[in-house]
Parts: C-alpha cells; sequence; structure tokens
C-alpha cells in the first residue's frame, strides 16, 4: 500500500494498492477505525484480485470532498508529529492490549 503513486510507479511492486491520502496517513485517516478497515479490506480484496506484475489498484476512498487539500499540503509542510521510536497508540486501550500481550523480541535477546 502506498499514498504516493509516482513512487509506486516507479519501483514497480509485483502489485500495489494506492490511497490518495496524506502521506503517512497510508491505513486512513487517523482514529477512524471502521474507515481504516474498510481501507485495509479493499486493499487485501485488490491483493487477491491483481493478476499481473507491476499493476497498482487505485482505492475508492477520498481524504475531501475536492482536491483542495493537497495545495495545503504543498503549501503548508508536513504536519505529522514528529516520529520516535517509542511505540504509538491510537487509543489507550491499544496500548494496554499490546502491553498485555507484549512478547520478549527472540533476536533482540540473543544478542544481549
Amino acid at each position: 500500500m502506498g499514498s504516493a503513486l509516482d513512487i509506486l510507479e516507479a519501483v514497480n511492486p509485483p502489485r500495489a494498492a494506492f490511497l490518495d491520502y496524506l502521506l503517512g496517513h497510508t491505513a486512513g485517516k487517523p482514529f477512524d477505525r471502521d474507515l481504516q478497515r474498510a481501507i485495509a479490506v479493499s486493499a487485501l480484496g485488490a491483493f487477491n484480485s491483481l493478476d499481473e506484475p507491476g499493476q497498482i489498484e487505485r482505492l475508492p476512498f477520498y481524504w475531501d470532498d475536492d482536491d483542495a487539500w493537497k495545495d495545503s499540503v504543498m503549501n503548508d509542510g508536513d504536519s505529522r508529529t514528529s516520529r520516535s521510536s517509542a511505540p504509538q497508540y491510537q487509543h489507550e486501550d491499544d496500548r494496554s492490549l499490546a502491553e498485555s500481550n507484549a512478547v520478549a523480541c527472540q533476536v533482540c535477546e540473543g544478542s544481549s
């Protein structure tokens, strides 16, 4: 999946799903679980139906009613939150679930 069509076309993956959304939001809008699920289901369906190398399925979701958001992205710059190596969760329930199911990394344990 990707949100930069020119990059998807340049790298020519075996198959891809393109979502015309802000970079960093390839799985959908923040906190919109229903939309994120619909996007994931649509992408997985595309991966199942694409049958020729290099095909790119354009997913039928839109960030807004028009493309004005693209102008603001180009003019205002990157508004995504800063990145760090610390896990980030959309909801506190997600954090609790992840931490309760935490399993030590076998690779990390072996290298210490």
